[in-house]
């Protein structure tokens, strides 16, 4: 653990030493704003709830997390430090572990800058606080899979761009997965129980569920055996280059 901690703090601190983390925040500040008020019609609902903040997470994270994750590894490989990295007496597991948990708790504090929200929706109405929770605890999970999945992809290559457009892509077919467009396409030539387990990928569908306060340990079983799977690719992909 101090070596994850070591490497956790040299990467989050790393966040803040650029302008890209401010620049980062207040785009998700904003875009956060400007889908709860005007695309999801916050006021005109006269509900006292998040549903039109959440209900965009997915869409804001499939643009933004690749943005985030694509540095992790890109910018070691370019750079010619992850050779440095790895002759550090720390292991591949530690070394993976620290810079993803950095790069999820930069995603908790964008979350946190959201809170104004909650506590203007507690002002304004009689909201359901455990909803709004759970709703803040999925979106953190979903994030963090996102991430996962950004990580691994950001270790495929030298160049960060290509990271961001492979991370969008892997993770939009995350996203899509639950449309009833994409489930009929697939139900066209694969058996049903195919079509299930295409379904069962969907981010949409594990998180609106978390979304609606109800906490099912299949949705937690998802996010964080996604993480796990990942990472795991992460450090694979991590040993191979190494070798190169």
């Amino acid at each position: 653990m101090p070596n994850v901690w070591t490497i956790f703090k040299r990467e989050l601190s790393g966040y803040f030493s650029t302008p890209i983390a401010y620049v980062f925040l207040v785009i998700f500040v904003v875009l956060s704003g400007v889908f709860t008020f005007y695309v999801g019609s916050y006021f005109e609902r006269d509900q006292a709830d998040l549903r039109s903040f959440f209900q965009f997470h997915p869409w804001l994270y499939l643009f933004l997390i690749p943005a985030l994750a694509m540095r992790l590894w890109a910018e070691e490989r370019r750079s010619g430090t992850l050779e440095l990295l790895l002759t550090l007496p720390i292991t591949m597991t530690q070394a993976v572990l620290g810079k993803f948990l950095a790069a999820w708790a930069f995603s908790a504090i964008a979350l946190l800058l959201t809170l104004p929200l909650w506590l203007t929706t507690n002002y304004l109405g009689n909201p359901d606080n455990g909803v709004i929770m759970a709703s803040y605890a999925g979106s953190l999970l979903m994030a963090g899979a996102f991430l996962a999945i950004g990580a691994c992809m950001s270790a495929l290559t030298r160049n960060q761009v290509i990271a961001f457009v492979i991370t969008a892509a892997v993770c939009l077919g995350f996203v899509l997965s639950g449309y009833p467009l994409v489930l009929e396409f697939v139900g066209a030539f694969a058996p049903e129980f195919v079509v299930e387990a295409v379904g069962s990928f969907s981010f949409l569908s594990h998180f609106t569920e978390v979304s609606k306060g109800v906490i099912d340990v299949r949705d937690l079983v998802f996010f964080v055996s996604l993480m796990a799977y990942w990472l795991f690719a992460n450090a694979g992909v991590i040993e191979l280059k190494k070798a190169e």
